[in-house]
């Protein structure tokens, strides 16, 4: 059984370099998502929701896995959006009042049904309070910029304004900050973290 991985399939959009900013074209995409508020470092909601996303996205895998389909494919990274209602708050760093979607792009054959009976099936199973809130939803950026930081996300800040000059000089900004955590930081050290850094631009 071959193992598919969008993160091939979308190159583009996943293998990213450190060195430089670039544009692209994000098609329309389907994601499962939940929505929060607070600080990620310390939000017990934002530790749940993670919980949630990832016991979902693998167990409607190995659901399709074992299907008569018998597809496998590679689960997605987490991605994020963020912002806030006052951007200030925001850009000065006061996490508490952070707002974010957390998200995991899932392949075009993991149907609705398929999300709705594995949410059904793990609620059955484990008592997981993000559940209720996960949804499944296309998401189309369009024209944005990306690149790829490395190393702690306190030391994103001169990658972010690189992405942002890159930016100011063809347009503006628009839509939610993007990141993409290609690393698993419970195992990797700060200093090697990869994050793909994306904004919207008109």
């Amino acid at each position: 059984m071959a193992k598919i991985d969008l993160k091939k399939e979308l190159k583009s959009l996943y293998h990213v370099s450190a060195s430089q900013v670039v544009e692209v074209q994000i098609p329309l995409l389907r994601y499962l998502m939940v929505d929060g508020k607070g600080d990620p470092n310390t939000s017990t909601d934002y530790a749940r929701a993670i919980e949630a996303l990832f016991t979902v996205s693998y167990a409607a895998k190995f659901a399709l896995k074992k299907s008569p389909a018998a597809t496998d494919y590679a689960v997605m990274p987490l991605e994020g959006l963020w912002w806030a209602d006052d951007m200030s708050a925001f850009t000065a760093g006061d996490k508490t009042n952070w707002r974010w979607t957390m998200m995991i792009l899932q392949p075009s054959f993991v149907s609705p049904d398929l999300i709705a009976a594995t949410i059904a099936e793990v609620g059955k199973k484990k008592k997981l309070p993000a559940l209720e809130k996960l949804r499944l939803e296309e998401f189309a950026e369009g024209r944005c910029a990306q690149i790829l930081h490395i190393g702690p996300f306190s030391e994103e800040g001169p990658t972010i304004a690189k992405l942002h000059d890159f930016i100011a000089a063809r347009g503006s900004l628009a839509g939610k900050h993007h990141e993409i955590y290609l690393s698993d930081i419970r195992r990797a050290a700060p200093a090697k973290w990869k994050t793909i850094l994306r904004q919207p631009m008109p």
